[in-house]
């Protein structure tokens, strides 16, 4: 039967067993991942955190939602916008994106 099928023969261990290497290969992998993916999302993270918890009333902010407002009250989960002389919105306070300069209000 050798003419018809081929004998398999058995590979040696040294190429197939996982060595140092690969060991260092994952960690390195590890670092780059870290660096380039979960440090500058907690950096944002945390400014963000910042951001929120400084929040005071006069300030103007965006919203996620794209809302421009000067915040009128300031509670401990929910903020109200003044988003157009005589209305107001109440928000979320994680829901501000982010703090615009004093003034731009009047110039939108």
């Amino acid at each position: 039967m050798e003419f018809i099928i081929n004998n398999a023969y058995a590979q040696g261990t040294g190429a197939g067993a996982p060595g140092m290497g690969d060991f260092v290969f994952l960690i390195l992998l590890f670092v780059i991942f870290y660096f380039l993916l979960l440090r500058p999302q907690m950096k944002k993270a945390k400014q963000h955190r910042k951001l929120v918890s400084e929040l005071s009333k006069g300030d103007e902010v965006v919203t996620a939602g794209g809302v421009l407002g000067r915040i009128t009250d300031v509670g401990d989960d929910f903020i109200t916008l003044e988003v157009a002389e005589g209305l107001e919105v109440k928000v979320q306070r994680q829901s501000v994106a982010s703090a615009m300069p004093k003034g731009t209000i009047k110039a939108a």
